[in-house]
């Protein structure tokens, strides 16, 4: 009989509470008298190369009892007051079963931190189980899976200090998932730390947790901590971790665990690793206005109280020639407004300053102005203004905190604030059509190139689309634009092409599927069938319009057709994102060359290409009308 069942069998502990308690404690008497606990190891790679590494051992219970799950398991004995026996039972099984195997590599070794902690714990009884087993203690590392809160931190960090001095290497299981893992890691500074599956799965489709595993991977290489990622179950997760030079990865896609585990990875998902194609990281669909507020506005101007005489708002505006309004507070609340044009107004008509200069401010206040708290947004702000009447763009608005008074704020503040928001959002995320804008389109080539990846830069344009903008109007022409982005994304794969929108008609593709030809004709059949629909039966019957341009001379315009100039990029021919504009812009000015819907393929390898473009290795597609 082992020592855990021994305990089990004279434990005087906290029975169970009822007949299903009884049932499952008798069961876990059982898991222990017979140690029936089935090990199982999940290959953890290097995402660099594609060696495995190590494993990490896993339990299960029996098949046939609510105890085969581990999170039952231990519930189990945690109700019973077992955990540490059940613990020590798991911890030798992995390691008679990881020698048995004579698997290569480490061994990850589940122990919860409270575990460690415990007075009466049995210091050196893992190394007698290694021994034993005859594992170099150097190639097990001790992984701590945090499921209740961890408050001694002194006593950890002896209890890992002694587990060190015996060889151990220390990892951190579920970064961000814990109670307090970024704690435990400022603590004890494990040699690995193991992302939680939840910030991995889906992390191509969502920037926040792209951001976190990235800031999890500055923050280790900083500290000289190795990073697993855990729950890697796609091909998109697995390039976006390996792109975001994460060290090490473990899941589903790699390997399930398994009594009997894989050695060596499949050369399929060896070729995956190995392949220059860069991952395409999620973007935010434009960025929130949310986060600037009426505060980034707040002006403290002195308030006045309503029992301040009318003769003495006058000798402040008088006294200050740049104020241009006071408000009035009555115990931290705002009243109303006095503004310098209505009192200077009524004060030069005749009698007026004598008949009310003694009397109460409030005679000439505006009761009913703007107020907005300060945590209002900043694009909410400026609805609330377009729907006020006039005379509140001139006034300003109230800024209150929590319904107190806090300052002033102005219509001019607010439209330059929101006019440099635009502008920035517009370099991220175009806010007409919601695809990446400038920078992370140079961001994406730089990667592409750093990465050594075979892509085509595809330079997209519309033709004929100003005098369309004059004859139909803005708000039909944000309509075409809408249709070109939603017609470039179902053409695209997004795991592996990206599509970006320059600004005004232009756009761009940064192909990495190997059948971006079919891919860019597939384009330019969808937008001529769909772009007629755009324009009036007359004009589609005639093929066009006829409309006044600059000068004012009568000019016949055909409908709007789409023009793809189409650049090849080899590794280490083009050395920026700068020499990559320039020239997939050539491309395009080619691919506008030709009339109607068209496709130009520069072949050419270089900077330089454009310049060579009319040589034979330049190709271009016959015109394609709708």
């Amino acid at each position: 009989m082992s020592n855990a069942a021994h305990d089990f069998m004279t434990s005087t502990r906290a029975q169970p509470a009822n007949d299903q308690d009884d049932h499952i404690a008798n069961r876990l008497r059982d898991v222990l008298l017979h140690r029936r606990l089935t090990p199982l190891f999940q290959p953890i790679v290097d995402m660099q190369n594609g060696q495995i590494i190590g494993y990490e051992g896993l339990i299960r219970g029996p098949s046939d009892s609510p105890l085969h799950s581990p999170l039952n398991l231990f519930k189990a004995a945690r109700a019973c007051n077992l955990s540490v026996e059940v613990e020590h039972l798991c911890r030798r099984i992995t390691l008679e079963k990881f020698a048995e195997l004579q698997l290569p590599g480490k061994l990850f070794l589940n122990v919860s931190p409270e575990c460690l902690v415990q007075p009466d714990v049995r210091l050196g009884e893992t190394l007698g189980y290694i021994h034993e087993v005859g594992i170099n203690p150097e190639r097990v590392i001790i992984e701590l899976t945090e499921s209740h809160p961890t408050y001694d931190y002194d006593l950890l960090r002896e209890a890992v200090k002694h587990y060190r001095a015996m060889g151990f290497v220390i990892a951190i299981d579920d970064l961000g998932e814990g109670f307090s893992s970024l704690r435990l890691w400022s603590e004890i500074r494990p040699e690995y730390v193991k992302i939680d599956m939840h910030f991995v799965q889906g992390i191509n489709q969502d920037p926040i947790k792209l951001q976190f595993v990235r800031s999890i991977q500055e923050i280790a290489e900083k500290s000289g901590t190795l990073v697993i990622a855990e729950g890697i179950e796609t091909d998109a997760e697995l390039l976006m971790i390996r792109d975001l030079g994460v060290r090490f990865g473990q899941g589903y896609k790699i390997a399930r665990p398994n009594a009997h585990p894989i050695t060596t990875l499949p050369a399929e998902l060896c070729a995956l690793l190995n392949q220059n194609n860069v991952a395409v990281y999620p973007h935010e669909k434009g960025r929130s206005h949310d986060v600037l507020t009426a505060a980034k506005l707040l002006r403290h101007v002195k308030a006045v109280s309503p029992e301040v005489q009318n003769n003495r708002i006058y000798e402040m505006f008088n006294n200050d020639p740049t104020l241009e309004i006071i408000p009035v507070v009555s115990n931290g609340l705002p009243l109303g407004l006095i503004t310098r044009a209505n009192l200077i107004d009524n004060f030069a008509r005749p009698y007026l300053r004598e008949l009310h200069g003694k009397k109460s401010c409030t005679l000439f206040m505006d009761a009913n102005p703007l107020i907005a708290d300060k945590n209002t947004a900043l694009h909410t702000l400026s609805q609330l203004i377009v729907d006020a009447d006039r005379h509140h763009l001139f006034n300003g608005f109230i800024i209150t905190d929590n319904g107190q008074y806090a300052g002033m704020g102005n219509a001019h503040d607010l439209m330059r604030e929101i006019t440099q928001m635009q502008i920035n959002a517009a370099r991220y995320a175009n806010p007409l059509t919601l695809l990446p804008g400038n920078v992370p389109i140079d961001e994406h080539i730089d990667r592409l190139l750093a990465g050594g990846a075979h892509f085509c830069v595809c330079y997209v344009d519309l033709d004929h689309f100003k005098p369309y903008n004059d004859v139909y109007g803005y708000r039909k022409g944000d309509d075409v634009l809408r249709l070109t982005g939603r017609i470039l994304s179902a053409h695209c794969d997004p795991e592996r092409d990206f599509v970006g929108h320059i600004g005004g008609d232009d756009f761009i593709i940064l192909f990495q599927s190997t059948d971006w030809e079919w891919r860019c004709r597939q384009i330019i059949d969808v937008f001529a069938a769909a772009i007629s629909g755009f324009y009036s039966e007359e004009h589609r019957n005639a093929g066009g319009y006829i409309s006044e341009d600059r000068r004012g001379k009568k000019v016949f315009h055909a409908l709007a057709t789409i023009s793809l100039g189409l650049l090849k990029v080899e590794p280490g021919v083009y050395g920026s994102h700068h020499q990559i504009a320039t020239a997939a812009a050539d491309s395009k000015k080619q691919a506008k060359k030709i009339p109607g819907n068209s496709l130009f393929i520069d072949r050419r390898l270089g900077p330089f290409a454009g310049e060579r473009a009319d040589s034979e290795e330049s190709t271009q597609a016959d015109p394609l009308v709708p």
